[in-house]
């Protein structure tokens, strides 16, 4: 867990990696969530089903086993425990963690397709191995399934109530994402830091929440609990997006898997420049000038740190993780989903993408 200000990004997050217990939990998750994720892939069409199983990592292009990185499956494992919250078994809350699972693909795929992207998990993105059209359609066919999947499941019309919520509030945090680029970096058109926290929830925010709410609702939990969970999600998913902008500048690129000083060079908008442009200091002048020229990203980083945009950002990040705590404090979980829930706060905030 984040504790005093720090100074230095290892002080911030000391280590990339999940705590043995959260690696054990998503484990677990993943254990019991992939032979129904695999059996909905495969009821695809086969080149598409070749695209998804690509993309999860289960193939190579052509459709050879593979065993490459699909991600955590942190989604996935916050729906399995709200329905062991619930006082359910894992397997109920399958269907919702096979369902968020699908649309956390779905998004990254053309995500991918918008920012340009090349690579994923040091793999080539779908979109650059099978081509940007057939990536779309893949995107599509995730998406559908994931309806589908949701639709046969227990208490389905509410959960794709909750899905539908969910995904609408990604769009318009993917929307402001991309509109932002086109915003100056100062004056009265700049972004402001209200308006970022606005897009982290709806972008990265809204699919966490939905995911422990669905869980929770396929797991028997009354309304109240599932809607809390979904906020106590939203707060998880600011404070993750704040520490992928800030592993965005100064992580460290073995461990991430990203270009030191990527978001610097890629004139992304992210909490610790915008906290930084928002200062009084005089070198909030000298960095905007280097932003809008996009060059010297080393220098960049520096007047960002010297302006306060990594500690105002950390700062941040703690304050989501507490609202998440606090959260989980008043519900009545049961023990062991309650432990395993926290359990994965700091793997949220301390991780290898």
């Amino acid at each position: 867990m984040l504790q005093a200000p720090p100074t230095t990004l290892e002080a911030a997050v000391t280590t990339l990696e999940a705590p043995a217990d959260a690696r054990q939990v998503l484990d677990r998750c993943r254990t019991l969530v992939r032979p129904a994720l695999a059996e909905a892939v495969g009821r695809m069409h086969p080149w598409v089903g070749e695209m998804a199983a690509y993309s999860f990592g289960w193939c190579e292009v052509g459709g050879a086993p593979a065993d490459a990185s699909g991600g955590k499956g942190v989604r996935q494992a916050l729906a399995v425990l709200a329905a062991e919250g619930a006082g359910a078994p894992g397997a109920d809350g399958v269907p919702a963690a096979v369902a968020v699972e699908l649309v956390h693909a779905f998004s990254l795929l053309h995500d991918d397709i918008m920012d340009g992207d090349q690579s994923r998990r040091r793999r080539p993105t779908v979109w650059k191995a099978y081509g940007t059209g057939p990536a779309v359609l893949a995107g599509d066919a995730l998406f559908a399934l994931a309806v589908e999947t949701l639709a046969a499941a227990p208490a389905g019309p509410r959960a794709l109530r909750l899905l539908s919520a969910a995904l609408g509030d990604l769009v318009r945090g993917q929307a402001d994402d991309l509109l932002f680029t086109d915003r100056p970096w100062t004056g009265p058109g700049r972004v402001r830091p209200d308006e970022y926290r606005t897009m982290a929830e709806h972008k990265t925010g809204a699919l966490l929440g939905c995911a422990a709410a669905l869980g929770a609702l396929l797991g028997g939990a009354p309304p109240p609990v599932a809607a809390a969970l979904d906020g106590a999600g939203r707060h998880l998913g600011i404070a993750f997006q704040i520490v992928d902008d800030v592993l965005g500048i100064w992580g460290d690129p073995t461990v991430t898997g990203k270009p030191v000083h990527g978001d610097l060079r890629e004139r992304k908008k992210t909490l610790p420049i915008l906290a930084a442009l928002d200062s009084p200091d005089a070198g909030s002048r000298r960095l905007a000038a280097l932003l809008d020229r996009g060059d010297a990203p080393e220098e960049a980083a520096a007047l960002i740190e010297a302006g306060g945009g990594r500690s105002a950002a950390l700062t941040e990040a703690r304050r989501h993780i507490a609202a998440v705590e606090r959260v989980l404090a008043g519900l009545p979980l049961t023990d062991r989903a309650g432990q395993e829930l926290r359990s994965l706060l700091d793997f949220l905030v301390r991780r290898d993408l």
